[in-house]
């Protein structure tokens, strides 16, 4: 089994990945899936700019010819060398499993092979055929904690020759977290914008990033999780009309889904009532949310937790891809999910 721990990563992609010709990246942080595809992609040496060389693939590109993974895997490059396969958006599509599995039990193929899929349960399907297999490496990508978001803010600040007040830190880790890609754009926002000051201070974050205390997004996700279309209404006018991003809100959507995903896993797998979950992994949450958090605990199951997490976590990248779209994004995002929740 050759699963990559997140503290490991950096290092594998120096030192290790030359050893694998299949990578399998999956987690709930899709930034990070992304991200760390785009290091091994780079680790290979082939041209990405090379249509010859390398080819990017949908899942869905599969549907219908389910022989054309295994086809270009094993196919010889026109001009000689490996080439590079890089599959985004897979889960545990039969054709997938399939080609998988082939290519688990038999020799290295001729080329790389990276698979980009989303969050992947214990058991599932690739996970089950990729874990034990010793010729595939196993990435999961898991939101970042506070030592990985430190890391983070350490290496954007230091490329401007920043350095970061605690105070101003900590204001920073506030409106971080959840997807990769989204904290580090979020970074280089404020690198930009204190370029040459030296030390960024707590100003420096509200100026340019915005502060989510005159607003509480509680008043919007505890609408979405009621399933309240018109409460989520009135919460999202709240918090435009104070100037605050409504990013946040997404952020603050796409952390308690993955809390709930967390607590549903907890609630299934040792068979636990909601009341004795609610009182470990939801201890933290405010009295007066607890009934909401509660219902929502008995009336989503995983399955469904699991999509709209995934539909946060697209939603937050594409805020960060498309800012200009921001408030359109994450209001069709929000609302659709408040639907789901009234049915």
């Amino acid at each position: 089994m050759a699963e990559i721990k997140s503290h490991e990563f950096d290092r594998f992609a120096e030192k290790g990945a030359e050893l694998y010709k299949i990578f399998i990246i999956y987690g709930p942080d899709r930034g990070l899936v992304s991200e760390r595809a785009a290091v091994l992609a780079g680790k290979t040496g082939v041209s990405q700019d090379d249509p010859f060389a390398m080819l990017k693939l949908d899942i869905s590109d599969l549907q219908g010819d389910p022989g054309r993974l295994l086809d270009e895997v094993n196919a010889l490059g026109l001009f000689g060398g490996s080439k590079l396969i890089w599959l985004r958006g897979a889960a545990n599509e039969k054709q997938l499993l399939d080609a998988i599995q082939i290519l688990a039990d038999g020799p290295p193929p001729a080329n790389v092979l990276i698979v980009e899929a989303g969050d992947l349960k214990k058991g599932s399907g690739l996970r089950k055929i990729a874990e034990p297999a010793k010729s595939i490496a196993v990435i999961p990508c898991y939101a970042d904690d506070t030592r990985a978001l430190n890391s983070l803010v350490d290496t954007e600040l230091g490329n401007e020759g920043l350095r970061i007040s605690p105070a101003a830190r900590q204001k920073l880790l506030d409106h971080l977290g959840g997807d990769r890609v989204a904290s580090r754009n979020e970074i280089r926002k404020l690198a930009l914008y204190c370029r040459g000051m030296g030390t960024v201070e707590e100003n420096h974050i509200d100026e340019i990033i915005g502060d989510a205390s005159g607003v509480s997004a509680d008043e919007a996700v505890d609408a979405i999780l009621s399933g309240d279309l018109a409460g989520l209404q009135r919460a999202i006018q709240k918090v435009l009309t104070s100037k605050t991003p409504i990013f946040l809100v997404l952020q603050s959507c796409l952390k308690q889904f993955q809390m709930l995903d967390l607590m549903k896993a907890e609630m299934e797998e040792k068979k636990l009532p909601t009341a004795q979950v609610m009182a470990t992994l939801g201890r933290h949450i405010h009295f007066k949310r607890k009934p909401i958090v509660e219902k929502a605990l008995r009336n989503w199951n995983s399955q469904a937790l699991s999509r709209e997490t995934e539909r946060l976590q697209a939603a937050v990248l594409m805020s960060r891809q498309k800012q200009t779209l921001e408030p359109s994004i994450a209001f069709h995002t929000l609302m659709a999910i408040a639907i789901q929740s009234s049915r």
